[in-house]
């Protein structure tokens, strides 16, 4: 069972950066802050036992978020026609991933719903001026042996500096492909859905020479009936 879904969007406050005038906070820009990323989809995650699993997703989403069913699909659009379930799934981030200048965010964890279980990814961005965070991507997919819950939550930042190149990838024949930057190219994101709807997901973090890959997911192919 797949957690089928595409990140939340959550208000939270955000530090401030160093950079400007002292005496003017309104020029300092935003700061890295791994931990509102995670503060983010814990409360994602409650949010879908309080108010249900879909309504969660609705209301948390940003405008130009997509999940994977297991097609790509615009999340909103999708989401409209969707009724929660009577049980919601529950999940919990294990690691964080967060852009240099602290605007994009991946979170990667384990997700539980009776007894079935996976992982998911999502990637987040905040907007630069109100601090307002939302999921642009979520996807996910069930194991046959759930993911060992660290004992705490890992969280790496992108190297500030030089910007890196915007590595050019192409899909194969037929495949469905999209690439996704942070503001300022630290942080990317692939996901990639192939003809048999089998797809790969990829977060990438600039560590000052390349892009390392720091998540990479494959979801095989759904069975026939």
């Amino acid at each position: 069972m797949h957690r089928l879904l595409i990140a939340a969007a959550f208000a939270l406050p955000l530090l401030a950066g160093c950079a400007g005038d002292p005496d003017d906070i309104r020029n300092r820009p935003l700061g890295p802050n791994p931990s509102a990323f995670i503060a983010a989809e814990i409360g994602f995650a409650r949010l879908a036992q309080d108010k249900g699993q879909w309504t969660a997703f609705r209301e948390t989403s940003a405008p130009e978020a997509v999940m994977f069913v297991p097609q790509r699909v615009k999340a909103r659009d999708w989401l409209k026609a969707q009724k929660d379930p009577a049980e919601a799934v529950k999940w919990q981030p294990h690691a964080v991933y967060v852009s240099c200048d602290g605007n994009a965010g991946a979170t990667t964890g384990a997700w539980q719903k009776g007894a079935t279980h996976g992982f998911f990814t999502t990637v987040w961005l905040r907007d630069s001026r109100s601090g307002k965070m939302g999921w642009i991507l979520d996807h996910g997919d069930g194991l046959t042996s759930p993911r060992e819950a660290p004992e705490f939550i890992a969280s790496k930042q992108a190297v500030c500096g030089s910007r890196p190149a915007v590595p050019i990838e192409a899909g194969g024949e037929g495949a469905d492909m999209a690439v996704g930057l942070s503001p300022d190219q630290t942080l990317s994101w692939t996901s990639t859905v192939r003809p048999d709807r089998s797809r790969r997901v990829t977060i990438r973090l600039w560590d000052g020479k390349d892009m390392a890959t720091v998540i990479d997911d494959r979801v095989a192919a759904p069975k026939q009936p």
